[in-house]
């Protein structure tokens, strides 16, 4: 028998239970033949490779655990057998590597399995069947301290179910190891009924998969990064120096002088590379990355069901699958790790002044994560020029508060303006001056330098946009990522489900069946769902903003019947902030539940691969929450006010709410308290509450869960937990894609009613630089290792972010020409104005009303409120008086300062839109030294080869001109000499193919 087999026999079913005393079955436990499926003869080979016993106990014979427990065994006492043995977990560094020490986990898979209390427990358990070469490579046991499988003694009932689930994994492991994967079973973990297999690729399986997933990885070829020269190169030394202070201490964020020429991996090429560290050469990211790639693609096919990783997960055969982190991150005696390198230099509180290191980032997380931070640094970045204008903007409405003449005006009480009541019967005649308070602080946010402020910042943004694509190729760069290209993933396990579901339909049939896949009339109930359910959501959203008019227009009528006059003069404070506090915790709840729903909706589509999942899944919750955010602001600037009527004609909604008016300043005052408070509002409660409360409430539930266990388990208990163990009890990584729209909705806000709110910038600068460190130590510290994932973009985010860009121009145009009082100022300044000052611009803006002509039961309860009879009051529009021929008409006025709002829209649209695409055309997408730097690597690369070409062609002509001296040396000797060695020249010929 060769060395490295072991010939398994299947025993008689007369055998007795138990290790067998042959010396052939030396150390194996059996399983009786009346326990397996299908009981037939084979010749299993399980390579000692996989076996990590350690080596003093290969020669010891299992002992029988049924009669250890009858002679009164107390199990509390193994420790005493426990302490004789060297402890593995020590060489293993604690679940990072196998028990030999030497092989490093790249990946892990969880299953649960059902451990009875009482019962036998075997050593190994094969299955005997050689009907097929399938059953061998299933039933080869996994090596490992925790095979044991129990199965109670007395007990005929079988769980068929999670039999099933674990004849799946054994064929998938067989499959795994067959493509070439080293596995490595755990189930005597301190985790009751769950059990790990741990996944090792060696280094010819990486070879391969890395040069089938053409991974750009360092050549032996080094060269020099074009460095600046001149005026420049100073500049740039003197930013470095003062930027020292806060550039993270990692050696990956040094600036550097030289480069690896980096190319696809290429085993047949391998002399190429610098292969002399083969431990380090392929880093944790991209093990697991390949490791993963396999898991995707091996498949398990019982019951015709093929199914890879994804369908096994979605099953519940494995309950998770991750790679494991790098180490602990924080302890005493903790040996440095990337993982805690990130947590001192990244995700702390402390170091928010610093860059982030993102090449670290990227080295540890992958690509894909590296670009969200990155982008988000850059957004943050980019955030401190316009909170800087911003907070000018502001401080120049604060300075010229007391020169604005028509919030002088409004608040001289000389002027003696009676106004119209807000609300039929209950409300009274009011002054104007009351107002006093509101009209001057809408000036804060409405002056001349907020249309400057609009137009800034739609230039912020596309120079933004610009600055995020050179970034964006400076880190290709980098990240050798210039030449990749995304293949077509593979497909989901919902979509093979459906697929497979279509296919056993029409075999059913009797309909031959060809390679099936999904078409749009299998979706079209999808659809219509989709349809129908996103158009009932933004109906509800409508519907619950209806739903707080209404609350805003009835509680504003009844608060004026108060009797004390504070509670009268605070009706529309205390109004608006009420409806704006009711609509905030309207939006974040209705946040969380469109988020299922899209998730949802795009589950019944059954997308084909991942990639088109999250782009649809991502359409629909955008869509949705930003109908959702955004909806009670568009109201408060383009509709409240404008269907009002006019007082003896006003609309009514149900026949009894009268649709609400604007304050005498304006809308835009109330506009940005509901800008600012529902912003705020968002951040602060889901950030603090949603991404820090609810991840402790939920690792403090699990971590009470796991003593209420280790309580019943005290031996359990006593063990240090593994790596993969630790990694278990995170929270599971659930993409970027709420990380991406927290941020793109954060930056509707801050572009889209800009004009609005000037300090929006600011308060989302100051929300940015803890966000980032916050998500940083959700990644290092709260959720499992994502796996790392290639990506030379933000994908469909930055198509997103371009269109709010565009859509910010308009509406912030229309905000100005129709919110705002800019138009009618400037209308009012240079066509009716007799000094050429604003003298005068409120009472042009104000109409008159004749109280006799109220309808009846409209006219005020107390019309002696203000002390004295009111027979005319005014209100705010644009019409004839009560003495004219056409009286309450609308005016010329009206349709003056109309065609100037509509002009503004136009040119302020078409100029805006010009400058952000001329800031587009100017700036180069690819910056200079980095295409040449590119241009540079390709010539490299090809003076590599050419080297290789000419090396080859130098030997080869070698070789022939050695053959030609040889032949010719041998035709030089003598006939006699010739006859007499015939043999010689046979061997000259032969030469070459000694060589």
């Amino acid at each position: 028998m060769d060395k490295d087999e072991i010939h398994l026999r299947r025993l008689p079913a007369a055998a007795p239970w138990g290790p067998h005393t042959d010396s052939e079955f030396h150390g194996v436990d059996f399983l009786p033949e009346d326990l397996n499926e299908a009981p037939e003869e084979t010749r299993m080979r399980v390579n000692k490779k996989y076996s990590c016993l350690p080596a003093e106990e290969k020669g010891i014979h299992i002992i029988n655990i049924r009669a250890i427990e009858d002679i009164g065994y107390d199990q509390h006492e193994s420790t005493l057998l426990n302490s004789l043995s060297k402890n593995p977990d020590a060489d293993c560094k604690y679940g990072l590597y196998f028990r030999d020490g030497k092989r490093k986990v790249d990946y892990i898979l969880v299953y649960h399995y059902k451990k009875s209390s009482a019962g036998r427990t075997l050593t190994r358990r094969v299955h005997h069947n050689d009907s097929s070469a399938r059953s061998a490579k299933q039933d080869q046991p996994l090596p490992g301290k925790g095979v044991q499988l129990e199965m109670r003694e007395s007990e005929p009932h079988v769980d068929y179910h999670e039999d099933d689930k674990r004849f799946r994994r054994e064929e998938y492991e067989g499959n795994l190891v067959e493509a070439g994967l080293e596995l490595e079973r755990d189930e005597d973990t301190k985790i009751h009924g769950v059990g790990f297999v741990k996944i090792h690729a060696p280094w010819n399986v990486l070879c391969r998969e890395a040069e089938f997933l053409k991974l750009k990885m360092p050549t032996k070829k080094m060269y020099q990064i074009n460095q600046t020269h001149g005026l420049l190169k100073k500049i740039n030394s003197v930013i470095q120096k003062i930027t020292e202070p806060i550039q993270p201490k990692v050696a990956e964020h040094k600036p550097q002088t030289v480069k690896r020429l980096s190319y696809p991996f290429s085993r047949e090429k391998q002399h190429l590379f610098d292969l002399s560290d083969r431990d380090s050469f392929f880093d944790s990211k991209t093990r697991s990355t390949i490791v993963y790639e396999i898991l995707k693609r091996t498949t398990c096919t019982k019951a015709k069901y093929s199914m890879g990783i994804t369908s096994l997960l979605a099953n519940g055969v494995y309950s998770a699958a991750y790679p494991l982190h790098d180490g602990d991150y924080e302890g005493e005696n903790v040996e440095p790790n990337d993982r805690k390198l990130l947590c001192e230099e990244w995700a702390s509180y402390g170091v928010f002044y610093k860059y982030q290191p993102i090449d670290l980032v990227r080295k540890y997380f992958g690509e894909k994560i590296g670009l969200y931070f990155a982008w988000l640094g850059v957004y943050t970045q980019m955030l401190i020029p316009a909170s800087i204008v911003g907070i000018i903007v502001f401080l120049y409405g604060c300075a010229t508060v007391d020169e604005n003449i028509p919030s002088m005006e409004m608040c001289d009480q000389r002027n003696n303006i009676t106004m119209c009541p807000l609300c039929d019967r209950t409300c009274s005649y009011w002054k104007m001056s009351s107002a006093c308070a509101t009209a001057r602080a809408s000036h804060l946010f409405d002056n001349p330098a907020t249309v400057f402020f609009s137009v800034f910042m739609a230039l912020w943004a596309a120079t933004f946009m610009e600055h995020w694509k050179r970034k964006q190729m400076r880190l290709n760069y980098r990240w050798d990522l210039t030449g990749f290209e995304e293949e077509e993933d593979h497909p989901r396990a919902e979509y093979e489900a459906k697929v497979l579901e279509k296919s056993l339909r029409k075999e059913h049939k009797h309909k031959e069946t060809d390679k099936e896949k999904l078409t749009w009339k299998d979706r079209f109930p999808a659809y219509l769902t989709n349809f129908v359910g996103i158009i009932f959501m933004v109906g509800l959203t409508f519907a619950i903003v209806f739903g707080v008019i209404i609350y805003r227009i009835s509680t504003a009528a009844a608060l004026a019947i108060s009797s004390t006059p504070s509670g009268r003069s605070s009706v529309r404070v205390t109004v608006t902030a009420t409806a704006v506090i009711i609509n905030l915790v309207v939006i974040i709840i209705l946040d969380e539940v469109y988020g299922c729903i899209a998730r949802w909706l795009t589950q019944i589509e059954v997308p084909k691969t991942d990639k088109n999942f999250e782009e649809r899944l991502i359409f629909k919750a955008f869509l949705l929450k930003f109908v959702n955010a955004y909806t009670p602001i568009f109201y408060v600037a383009f509709f409240k006010g404008r269907f009002v009527g006019r007082p003896g004609d006003y609309v009514y909604i149900f026949h009894s709410f009268r649709m609400e008016e604007c304050a005498p300043g304006g809308c835009l005052m109330e506009l940005c308290i509901q800008l600012s408070i529902i912003m705020l509002g968002k951040q602060l409660i889901q950030n603090n509450l949603f991404e820090i409360g609810i991840p402790k409430m939920k690792k403090f539930i699990r971590y009470m869960k796991l003593k209420r266990r280790r309580s019943l388990d005290h031996e359990e208990h006593m063990k240090k937990k593994q790596r993969y163990e630790v990694d278990y009890n995170l929270e599971p990584f659930a993409g970027l894609t709420p990380e991406y729209m927290e941020m793109i909705i954060q930056f509707g806000f801050v572009t889209l009613f800009v004009a609005s709110f000037p300090l929006a910038p600011l308060f989302a600068l100051l929300n940015n630089i803890i966000e980032i460190r916050l998500d940083a130590k959700k990644f290092v510290t709260e959720l499992r290792r994502p796996v790392a994932v290639r990506a030379k973009d933000i994908g469909i985010w930055y198509n997103i972010l371009r269109g709010i860009g565009k859509l910010a121009v308009i509406i912030n145009a229309f905000v100005i020409s129709f919110t705002s009082d800019f138009i009618p100022r400037l209308v009012y300044l240079y066509m009716y104005s007799e000094n050429g000052t604003m003298h005068g611009f409120v009472n042009h803006t104000l109409s008159s009303f004749n109280v006799s002509d109220f309808q009846a039961g409209t006219a005020p309860n107390d019309p002696m409120d203000l002390g004295y009879e009111v027979q005319i009051c005014r209100y705010k529009d644009y019409r004839e008086p009560p003495w004219s021929e056409n009286k309450y008409d609308i005016s010329k006025d009206f349709w003056a300062v109309l065609a100037a709002r509509l002009a503004f829209v136009i040119v302020f649209q078409n100029l805006v839109m010009f400058m952000s695409d001329f800031v587009d055309w100017i700036i180069p997408d690819i910056p200079k030294d980095i295409s040449q730097q590119i241009h540079k690597e390709k010539v490299l690369m090809v003076e590599v080869f050419m080297r290789e070409e000419q090396g080859k062609l130098q030997m080869l002509e070698t070789w022939k001109d050695k053959d030609k001296r040889k032949g010719e040396n041998c035709n030089n000797h003598s006939p006699r000499l010739s006859r007499s060695h015939s043999g010689s020249l046979s061997s000259c010929h032969s030469y070459p193919l000694d060589v």
